[in-house]
């Protein structure tokens, strides 16, 4: 395993339970981090808001309320996630209802060092215009026919643009595209309907 020697974590959390078991994980599995816990982002001390930490380990919701932070930092944040389909998470999502070993793994792939990773990821990764055009439909609570409807394309046509994006991007649900595309820059906490 190949992780950062001597770094940082900064987990928001306010579940006092999944800090517990973090606080666990990360002693007996990665002792070489200095993990620190803060139950809200108000707690994050304004001198260490900087990028003193080198991960950031957080929920859905803390990410979303805080997504112009956490989208700065994107190659350092960490999404906690209760989908137990890790085919359908990015990869920098970890599943929190996976059996110990996998979930160490994901922590694993998520903690490795890459130096070449760039500030900003590719928008789309490979996606073709009309793909994106449809991924930000998907991620706006759109059906299908309204999508269709609204691009000016077949039904057919849509269904074929997001089995497409699925197999790109390696993604299967909803909710792992959303977060794809809000990490991505292809859409906006505003343009999303939660």
């Amino acid at each position: 395993m190949s992780v950062r020697q001597n770094k940082m974590i900064a987990v928001v959390l306010s579940d006092t339970l999944s800090c517990l078991g973090l606080q666990n994980l990360f002693d007996n599995y990665f002792p070489e981090m200095e993990v620190r816990f803060f139950a809200s982002f108000k707690e994050l001390p304004q001198k260490l808001q900087s990028d003193s930490f080198a991960y950031y380990f957080t929920d859905a919701d803390t990410f979303a309320m805080h997504l112009d932070y956490f989208l700065t930092r994107r190659n350092k944040t960490v999404l906690l996630n209760s989908n137990k389909d890790v085919a359908s998470l990015p990869a920098n999502m970890v599943s929190t209802r996976l059996p110990l070993e996998q979930m160490i793994e994901q922590f694993e792939r998520c903690l490795r060092i890459d130096e070449t990773v760039v500030s900003q990821p590719e928008k789309g990764k490979g996606l073709s215009e009309r793909e994106i055009n449809v991924l930000r439909q998907i991620v706006k609570g759109f059906t299908n026919r309204e999508i269709a409807d609204h691009l000016n394309i077949s039904l057919n046509t849509v269904l074929s643009h997001r089995k497409n994006i699925t197999a790109k991007l390696g993604i299967k649900t909803v909710s792992g595209l959303t977060f794809y595309a809000m990490m991505n820059g292809i859409v906006s906490l505003d343009e999303i309907n939660m």
